[in-house]
């Protein structure tokens, strides 16, 4: 697997540091970054921006900063198929939420800060 560069919001920067292999400059609240096994890291981000609140598309796509929209869709259905992410539509918008699921999925690859 080879290493791709990418946008990675500081929290889940911190939080998932074991998928960055290099830090490059920090961009607003991103930060560029070398990365291994990035397709993991992709979700990660989506289900760590919902761990704290439900989202409509617009907010989850501007905050995972998964930045091929083509990319994001990919990413969004693969969780809303295997059911870590919940959707439901809110008059005219679509809010998705995090599952015990996803939650769970989230869970086993946060690094443990006790150990």
């Amino acid at each position: 697997m080879r290493a791709r560069l990418t946008y990675v919001p500081l929290e889940v920067a911190e939080r998932f540091e074991g998928f960055i292999i290099q830090r490059d400059e920090q961009v607003l609240d991103a930060v560029r970054a070398k990365t291994k096994d990035f397709s993991t890291l992709s979700l990660l981000k989506l289900l760590y921006q919902l761990n704290s609140n439900p989202m409509t598309f617009s907010d989850l796509y501007s905050k995972s900063k998964i930045r091929m929209k083509k990319s994001f869709l990919n990413y969004l259905h693969f969780c809303v198929e295997y059911k870590f992410i919940e959707k439901e539509r809110v008059g005219s918008n679509v809010i998705y939420t995090i599952t015990d699921k996803g939650r769970v999925m989230l869970e086993l690859f946060t690094i443990n800060e006790k150990n």
